[in-house]
């Protein structure tokens, strides 16, 4: 198992759109882990001033991750958008706010956002949906950027080894947020991370990380016993003090509603794990969504009304299938826990196998 120069102890923050802020990015990495600021529905100029928000509050390393856009699905045709963007007038009507007479689209662009990274230089890039093409990757590695793709099946980690990046996230079913699939649809990339993680090891000699359904200590123990470097943690973090969830989502992350999780496409156009809730329940035909990222631009206006409206209802609820034993804590203390909680585990595990 090859150890990460930027890692004190083996946590990764998860790079969650919803939740993180830069304060969250930086707690996590003064208190030995890596923070992971999330940039891929932002525009350029937004990811710069966040990363200089995050330099202020911490001198450690620190990953920005974005979404490869060779990920983007064929656009729908008009008629389709079309046909997409009407479906959400109901739920428009019911928050009272306006429906466009055009459907919402979006100008960002990859190459643009990298840019941006590249010019900030941080000590991590991480990304998902894909592998970036070999002048951004070759550009990292003269700027001395480490690398980090994420993979949910081992041809896509053997993939990501053979273009040159540094490291692969292995992500299991479990995983909150978005499912970074790219060489084979979603169906037959559902692997539980024990067995994911397992095989990736196996397979590949750039390090692991491991990620899905991580949510205590004993989960941080089981991933580095199979052979994982670290390990990238999300849904512990949704409740943290730094976290940006706001009121509504809160509120469902604290419920029993948290156990009944889904993969849906409806938000966003690609899967995604979250809460279930009625607009997941509603949005039933295959038809009425458009493909990533489409979706989530047709969507963005409800979303922000059902947050100010405390809808819990039709917002985008991403959550991982651990989420029930979040806790809302200081992050750096979240940090803290893990570890303990890993150490007693590994404590107990040695100590069963030395009396078997």
């Amino acid at each position: 198992m090859r150890s990460l120069p930027f890692l004190n102890v083996p946590i990764v923050q998860a790079p969650m759109s919803a939740a993180t802020t830069p304060q969250l990015v930086a707690a996590v990495s003064n208190a030995g882990g890596l923070g992971s600021l999330p940039g891929g529905y932002d525009e350029p100029q937004t990811i710069r001033e966040r990363i200089a928000q995050t330099r202020a509050l911490t001198d450690r390393p620190f990953a920005v991750n974005l979404f490869v856009d060779t990920a983007y699905d064929a656009p729908a045709s008009d008629d389709a958008l079309l046909r997409a963007h009407e479906r959400l007038r109901p739920y428009r009507d019911e928050l009272g706010i306006p429906h466009p007479a055009e459907p919402a689209r979006s100008g960002l662009a990859f190459a643009q956002q990298f840019a941006v990274v590249l010019e900030a230089r941080p000590a991590v890039f991480s990304f998902t949906f894909g592998i970036p093409d070999a002048d951004a990757l070759r550009a990292c590695r003269d700027a001395k950027i480490f690398t980090i793709g994420t993979a949910k099946t081992v041809d896509e980690a053997i993939a990501i080894e053979r273009a040159g990046i540094d490291a692969v996230c292995m992500q299991g079913y479990e995983a909150g947020g978005h499912h970074g699939s790219f060489l084979a649809p979603l169906d037959d990339s559902l692997i539980g991370t024990v067995a994911l993680v397992s095989q990736a090891v196996d397979a590949v000699s750039i390090p692991v990380l491991a990620a899905g359904g991580i949510g205590d200590g004993r989960a941080v123990a089981a991933v580095l016993a199979l052979g994982a470097t670290a390990a990238q943690v999300g849904s512990a973090f949704l409740l943290s003090d730094e976290s940006a969830v706001p009121p509504p989502y809160r509120r469902v992350l604290a419920s029993d509603a948290v156990r009944r999780t889904t993969l849906t496409r409806v938000f966003s156009g690609k899967h995604a794990r979250g809460v279930r809730n009625r607009f997941i329940n509603e949005m039933t035909d295959a038809e009425d969504i458009a493909p990533y990222p489409q979706q989530h631009w047709l969507t963005r206006d409800i979303r922000t009304a059902a947050t100010a409206q405390d809808r819990p209802e039709f917002l985008s609820l991403w959550t991982g299938q651990a989420v029930a034993l979040a806790e809302p804590l200081p992050a750096a203390e979240i940090v803290a826990r893990l570890m303990a909680g890993a150490r007693t585990a590994a404590a107990h595990a040695v100590e069963a196998l030395s009396t078997a």
